[in-house]
């Protein structure tokens, strides 16, 4: 039989240097080389590695790989990386992005307490996205949730599809954490999809980042809905590995993960980006794991 023809997009596959924590950003430049990975996008965060664009390039010429994105530091505990102000952080991202040639900056929206720069966060995002070719995309999160209790702790909401963005980012890990359609979030993104942070969960309310294909998360359909649109941003294998009992098995769970997210991103040419309507979707059940082989995929 003749052998298929597959088509796969020109969205690159990138490795999040949070993948590899509690070991080194530089650590994550190694295993995306050795890996296979397309480039890396860096989390901006308490290791000086990851704050300092000349290291940064250096690593990135040094493994030849190169980084596609960078993540401005917005969590909880990077609140002092990089200025306590919040716009200085987004200009210092937007700045080393410009530098080190990555195309996008992920920001989530401000935490509920940072009043004024939440007030401002919308249209401020706009203003900078106007000054630079960098997109600015802004990441779904979700509500904290304590036994029974949910507190929002996002403003001006962790739904981000709720208000006018010139991108988004989608994190399906995210999704499953607020117990969202993440289909559905993504059909509301449209075309201003710009970034995707692949990783499962099965709606605890601890963020978990599986590796794709453990938890319930439809990180196929994604994939294969992409593979079939024009999606031009980039896929990123951002999971928790900090239970891996050694370097060895962190870095055979992030060569899974490469190898699921390569494999479902490649389509049958002619194939429907969705199923039928009426037809159950397979990759909404749980998803069987793939060996961390990676798969033989010719380009044509």
């Amino acid at each position: 039989m003749a052998e298929p023809v597959v088509r796969i997009p020109d969205a690159k596959v990138a490795l999040s240097t949070a993948s590899v924590y509690p070991e080194s950003t530089a650590t994550a430049f190694e295993m995306a080389g050795r890996l296979g990975y397309d480039g890396v996008e860096v989390m901006v965060w308490t290791d000086p590695v990851s704050q300092d664009v000349e290291a940064l390039r250096r690593l990135s010429d040094y493994h030849h790989v190169p980084i596609l994105a960078i993540h401005a530091p917005c969590l909880l505990i990077t609140q002092r990386v990089w200025s306590t102000d919040p716009w200085t952080k987004l200009q210092r991202a937007r700045t080393a992005a410009e530098r080190l040639g990555a195309s996008t900056v992920v920001v989530h929206p401000p935490f509920r307490w940072q009043r004024q720069y939440s007030r401002d966060f919308v249209s401020g995002i706009w203003r900078m996205a106007d000054e630079t070719d960098v997109r600015f995309a802004v990441e779904n999160m979700y509500p904290w949730r304590y036994r029974d209790r949910e507190v929002l702790a996002y403003a001006p909401d962790w739904d981000v599809t709720k208000d006018d963005y010139r991108h988004f980012t989608v994190d399906l890990s995210h999704t499953a954490t607020a117990r969202a359609d993440a289909m559905s979030m993504v059909d509301r993104m449209g075309d201003r999809l710009g970034h995707v942070h692949l990783a499962d969960g099965n709606g605890s309310a601890k963020d978990e980042h599986l590796v794709p294909g453990r938890g319930n998360q439809p990180c196929a359909e994604l994939l294969e809905r992409l593979a079939g649109s024009s999606f031009d941003g980039h896929v990123v294998i951002e999971v928790n590995t900090r239970r891996a009992m050694s370097s060895a098995e962190r870095e055979a769970d992030l060569a899974e993960a490469l190898a699921f997210t390569r494999l479902h991103l490649a389509s049958s040419a002619g194939s429907a980006a969705e199923p039928p309507a009426g037809s159950p979707s397979e990759s909404r059940a749980p998803q069987p794991r793939v060996s961390h082989v990676r798969p033989r995929i010719r380009r044509p």
